[in-house]
Order: structure tokens, then C-alpha cells, then sequence
């Protein structure tokens, strides 16, 4: 009588080079070692199931040993008793994870991370575009079929972003989608575009909105109550003049005493950068809770990126200050919406209130347009480092005095030239 298997006995059966060996379990009737010419091993087991015969292949050797084999095979067997066929089942079963596959590879979420791997990882502003992607078109399309995506669909997500009071954003976000779903094509993942043919929500003015000195007040002391990040932030951001997206990257390697040095890969116009920090930025950028990470970021909560979720974090100062101004007034104060980058906006018109050339604030914002252009920006290489610094140390000076009710006394750079 033959001895059932034990794994020594499968270890030491040879292959036939010139057949494949179909070898019966004595131990169990049905089960069989399938042993190929190559010396490959694997189970299977051999059954009839409505009058017909049948096979079902259970696993591979060594990765399924003998105990394994026979409990796979008691299990089908034990189906077959039932009235079910196992080899149908795993059919099913194998087509359904091929199906799950073919789905999650359509999936928005799926097709966004592929598209910035492939796409935007080689341009400056990926990082931007992909972030935009994923706080607008994956947090509401992420699981759905790209297929299944149509036209209203697209106007419908533009109609709710642009509802919430981000008119811009939802422009941005057209552009953005609309190339996405423009790659898509090329791709051969979808036929056509569904944003074909979609509009801008509507037409974009350009913004002058410049906090009063009444705002700037409340902003700062609003910035005071909330907690880091978006407090530390939000000063960061009035007394540098900077832009959000430089700001938020900022690094402690970056920093070297009062000074703040941009590479051009950092800087919106590629073009290095030196910001001076005047003391209240230092106060400011001193308080601001670090996280461990490898990149040094201050305006981080994960260590690894840079802080996000502006939109909510510019709501979390908005109404902070609207609770300011009405407890000042003792009544509801109307405040006009501002973004981030008004505070850019607020800190060149504060500079020039006091006095300082467009020349200088212009090196302060590291613009490369207006009197910084043409001829000037290939011939003018004095960088300005006085000028900037003296600028960025009267508009500080400013705030603050703004702060404590003493702006009045505040003196204009021109007059204390004179």
C-alpha cells in the first residue's frame, strides 16, 4: 500500500524530463501532486461534477504544502457534495478581481496619480496643479469611473466651487481638469473630453483689493488668538509681501539670521530671491511650532509637505476677525472678502504709502515686470539689499503701530530722507 505524502516524500520525487506526472495523494482520493518536466510542483485535484469530469488547480509547491493541499481539497470536495462547483467558483471568483482591477485602474483618483507621475511631476507648477486636482476634482470625483464622467458633471463641479465664493479658483480648476481630461484622450482612456466646449464660470476682473487699515488691525489680532499654523501664517505672509506658495515652503535651511534666500526653483518667476525678515517676522516664524521632518519646513503639520487647506484656513481668520471688528464696534461688522494673496497686494500699497519707490517694492515682491522690466532688468543688476531691507523694517514698523493705535506717528521714508 502506498504511504501517503509527507513533505520529505514530495521533496524527493523526481521529474520525468520527457512527460508531466499527474501523482495520486494515498491519503486522500481526489488530490494530486502535478509534477511538470521542468521540476515545477503544484496540487490539483480531480473530480466530476454534473456526469462530467473536472479539474481544480489548488497552488503551487512549496508555497502550499501537503496539510494545505488536502484541507483546499476537503473544502472543494466538501462543495461538490453541496451541489456547487469549485472550479466555476474560482472562475467567478478570478473574474470579478480582474474586473475590480480594470475598474480601479479607471477610477479619478487613479488616473490623477498617474497623470501627475506622468505629466506634471516635470513642471514647475505640478505640484500646484495636482494639489488644485486633489482639494477639487478628487475629493468629489475620486471614486468614480472616468467614463462615467459627463459634461454636467463638469459644469456642476465649477457651479459649487465658484458658489462657495472662489470665482477664480473655479476658472483655475477648469483649466486644470480640462488638460487632465485633454491627456486622458491621448491616452486612449476615454474617446473624448467631457469639459469640451465647458467655459470659463465667468469673466475674471482684476482684483485691487487691498485690506484698510481697520482690517489689517483685526487680521493681525485675529492671527494672534488662532493657533499655528494659520495665525503664524497669515502675519508671515502681510509683513514679507511674499507669495503664499513661497511662504508656506519656507525652510529653516533657507533662513541664515535676518535673511531669507529663495532659490529659483522656489520663486514663481525662477529667478533667485533674498527677503530680509524684520524682527517682528522673526518673533513670528520663532513661535511657529516645528514637526520633524527632512525638509525643515516651518509651515508644515505632516513634516513632509508643505501646509495646505488654505481656503479653510483663510475662513478660520476671516471669521475670527469679523468676531474682532464686532466687538470693537459692538455691532456686526461687514468685512469684503480677501484671499492670501491680497495680503501681497496690501503690503506693496502699505509700502507705498510710506513712501518707498516702485523700484524697491518691486525688488521686495520680486517682480520682474513694471519698471523692473525690459531694459532695466537686463542692465539694473544692483539688487537693492538696503533698500529692500529698510522697506520691509518700515512696513513692520507700520503694522504694528496699526496694532497698537499709533500709525499717525509712523514717518514716511521719504520725509526721513529729507
Amino acid at each position: 500500500m502506498a504511504k501517503a505524502f509527507t513533505t520529505k516524500a514530495v521533496e524527493a520525487i523526481k521529474p520525468d524530463p520527457e512527460r508531466r506526472q499527474e501523482i495520486p495523494d494515498p491519503a486522500l482520493s481526489g488530490l494530486y501532486l502535478v509534477v511538470q518536466p521542468s521540476g515545477a510542483k503544484s496540487w490539483a485535484m480531480r473530480y466530476r461534477f454534473g456526469g462530467k469530469p473536472k479539474k481544480l488547480t489548488l497552488g503551487r509547491w512549496p508555497i502550499m504544502g501537503v496539510a494545505a493541499a488536502r484541507a483546499a481539497a476537503s473544502e472543494a470536495m466538501e462543495a461538490v457534495e453541496y451541489g456547487n462547483d469549485p472550479s466555476a467558483a474560482k472562475k467567478r471568483t478570478k473574474a470579478a478581481r480582474v474586473e475590480a482591477q480594470l475598474s480601479e485602474r479607471d477610477k479619478i483618483k487613479t488616473l490623477i496619480k498617474t497623470y501627475a507621475k506622468r505629466h506634471l511631476k516635470g513642471l514647475k507648477s505640478g505640484d500646484t496643479v495636482k494639489r488644485e486636482l486633489d482639494r477639487h476634482v478628487v475629493a468629489v470625483w475620486g471614486e468614480r469611473d472616468i467614463h462615467d464622467i459627463a459634461k454636467r458633471d463638469v459644469i456642476d463641479l465649477l457651479d459649487g466651487i465658484a458658489d462657495s465664493g472662489r470665482v477664480v479658483t473655479a476658472n483655475r480648476v477648469r483649466s486644470y481638469l480640462n488638460t487632465f481630461l485633454n491627456w486622458a484622450v491621448d491616452r486612449d482612456i476615454i474617446p473624448a473630453s467631457p469639459a469640451h466646449g465647458v467655459k470659463p464660470v465667468a469673466k475674471e476682473k482684476s482684483r485691487d483689493r487691498v485690506l484698510s487699515d481697520d482690517e489689517i488691525r483685526w487680521f493681525w489680532k485675529a492671527c494672534e488668538e488662532l493657533a499655528f499654523p494659520w495665525g503664524a501664517l497669515g502675519q508671515a505672509l502681510l509683513l514679507t509681501g511674499q507669495r503664499l506658495g513661497e511662504v508656506v515652503g519656507m525652510t529653516d535651511a533657507e533662513i541664515q539670521a535676518s535673511e531669507w534666500s529663495m532659490s529659483p526653483d522656489r520663486t514663481k518667476n525662477g529667478r533667485a530671491h533674498m527677503v530680509h525678515l524684520s524682527e517682528p517676522v522673526l518673533a513670528v516664524l520663532g513661535r511657529c511650532e516645528r514637526v520633524q521632518g527632512d525638509k525643515r519646513l516651518i509651515f508644515t503639520t505632516t513634516g513632509e509637505k508643505p501646509l495646505s487647506g488654505f481656503h479653510k484656513g483663510r475662513n478660520h481668520i476671516a471669521d475670527k476677525m469679523a468676531a474682532i471688528a464686532a466687538e470693537e464696534a459692538g455691532q456686526a461688522v461687514e468685512i469684503e472678502h480677501w484671499t492670501f494673496h491680497d495680503l501681497r497686494r496690501t503690503a506693496a500699497t502699505g509700502m507705498a504709502r510710506l513712501g518707498i519707490p516702485v523700484r524697491v517694492t518691486e525688488a521686495v515682491l520680486n517682480h520682474v515686470s513694471g519698471t523692473g522690466g525690459g531694459i532695466v532688468a537686463v542692465y539694473q543688476r544692483h539688487d537693492f539689499a538696503d533698500e529692500k531691507r529698510q522697506a520691509l523694517e518700515a512696513w513692520a514698523r507700520y503694522v504694528l503701530a496699526l496694532v497698537d493705535g499709533g500709525a499717525d506717528n509712523v514717518v514716511r521714508i521719504g520725509e526721513a530722507a529729507r
